[in-house]
């Protein structure tokens, strides 16, 4: 083992669990304040419940398995975590504990599922977004991730390529994202023009914390401290900066003004884009999915609310699930071996095989995500009520679902003296 590696790969797993609070932040300051709390609460409480799935079975059906099975999901070998321990697994992080990869991986499972939180916000029930979470990181997020990442898994026999999370992140949160938006359909009063943002610096703090903890994300996807570590780094940092100044341009153009809660919109959608490209391609490379994903998921992003009348909340499908789309296919376009040799040539070196494996894998992520998240939602739905009533939502579901409102302001109570000084001065003047 690698101590620098490890010291590496622990601060990983630190930024990637930073994701959840960012994402709660993101999403929390781009609502109403009367729903502030339980859009956050949606984001937090995947730590608690998706981390213990993630102990029980979760890790387990993703990285177990051969090349000799279907490739569609593994086994219960590493059952409640049987066999995970502080030596190095033979085949995933070869340098670190195989308990440390489990880790980093489980913060990837957390994030997924929240991401999904912002196109239902203000609308779903949550002792029933707790099964709707569980059920869907067990039936969508576990077989994607086999089928990307686990041995045998189907889309790696294939050849396609998704260096931290496009197809297994991104895209399966985002089109689930807009199935779910779709099912519940939207908030009462809905008007696709008006900004309901809470707070602006919120969501600016939400978004900062995103792009730092997204380099955990994708340079700990390199699984060591070596060059890898650092070309995931920047070519992370430069899409994400292109994609927020290109935004920015494009809202300034269309709207005649910049919005810093679009432009930081723009940086996460960058980051999206260069997840499954990171470790694949060069720094030039990253500008041109930078700039590419701005144009396309700000079009999107007006598409969704003001042509297709949907309320996504927080643009997750144009972020997530077209961002993510957008990032696979542009990293079988400029996929090099120079950067990595064990990826592939893209189409801009010559090479078509990765285009096909990527644009298939896309097409099935796409397809199963939206056929499963649909049943999901339509049988947890038969069970319980999941959408709150008109009433729940005008109050708000901070007090609704919990009980708790964001801010608790008391005016300070009157003084004995000022009060029984009035009657006094009302006798001086009688």
């Amino acid at each position: 083992m690698v101590g620098a590696d490890i010291a590496w790969l622990l601060m990983a797993c630190a930024l990637v669990l930073l994701l959840s609070p960012g994402v709660a932040f993101f999403y929390g300051g781009m609502v109403p304040a009367r729903s502030v709390i339980s859009t956050k609460f949606q984001s937090f409480a995947c730590i608690g419940v998706v981390g213990l799935l993630w102990a029980v079975c979760g890790y387990s059906l993703v990285f177990t398995g051969n090349d000799s099975d279907y490739g569609f999901i593994g086994n219960f070998g590493h059952a409640f975590l049987s066999g995970v321990g502080m030596e190095p697994d033979k085949t995933y992080g070869t340098t670190i504990p195989h308990v440390l990869f489990m880790l980093f991986q489980c913060t990837f499972a957390i994030i997924t599922p929240a991401l999904i939180t912002g196109a239902v916000a203000e609308r779903v029930r949550f002792k029933a977004w707790i099964v709707i979470m569980a059920a869907w990181s067990l039936l969508v997020y576990v077989p994607v991730a086999h089928w990307v990442w686990g041995p045998g898994g189907w889309i790696l026999k294939m050849g396609g390529l998704d260096f931290a999370g496009g197809l297994v992140v991104h895209m399966t949160s985002g089109y689930a994202a807009l199935i779910a938006a779709l099912m519940l359909g939207n908030r009462t009063g809905f008007k696709p023009d008006e900004n309901n943002s809470f707070s602006a610096l919120m969501v600016l703090l939400g978004g900062t914390m995103l792009w730092f903890g997204w380099f955990g994300f994708n340079a700990g996807s390199a699984l060591a401290a070596n060059g890898l570590a650092g070309q995931a780094a920047a070519t992370t940092f430069f899409a994400a900066a292109t994609a927020m100044t290109i935004w920015m341009i494009m809202d300034w153009i269309v709207a005649g003004k910049p919005s810093a809660v679009g432009a930081m919109v723009g940086a996460v959608a960058g980051l999206v884009a260069i997840t499954p490209a990171a470790g694949y391609v060069t720094v030039q490379a990253s500008l041109a999915i930078g700039a590419i994903t701005a144009v396309i998921c700000n079009y999107a992003c007006r598409l969704v609310k003001q042509k297709l009348k949907t309320d996504d909340t927080v643009d997750v499908f144009a972020c997530h699930g077209v961002g993510g789309t957008i990032g696979t296919l542009l990293t079988a376009v400029f996929a090099t071996k120079a950067v990595n040799p064990a990826g592939a040539d893209g189409l801009w070196y010559g090479g078509t095989d990765l285009l096909i494996a990527n644009g298939l894998a896309a097409l099935a992520v796409i397809s199963y995500t939206i056929a499963m998240t649909a049943l999901i939602l339509y049988v947890i739905n038969k069970v319980m009520e999941v959408r709150v009533s008109r009433q729940d939502e005008d109050v708000g579901l901070d007090v609704t679902q919990h009980g708790e409102r964001a801010f608790v302001v008391k005016r300070p109570a009157k003084s004995t003296a000022s009060s029984s000084s009035k009657p006094a001065k009302k006798a001086a003047r009688g």
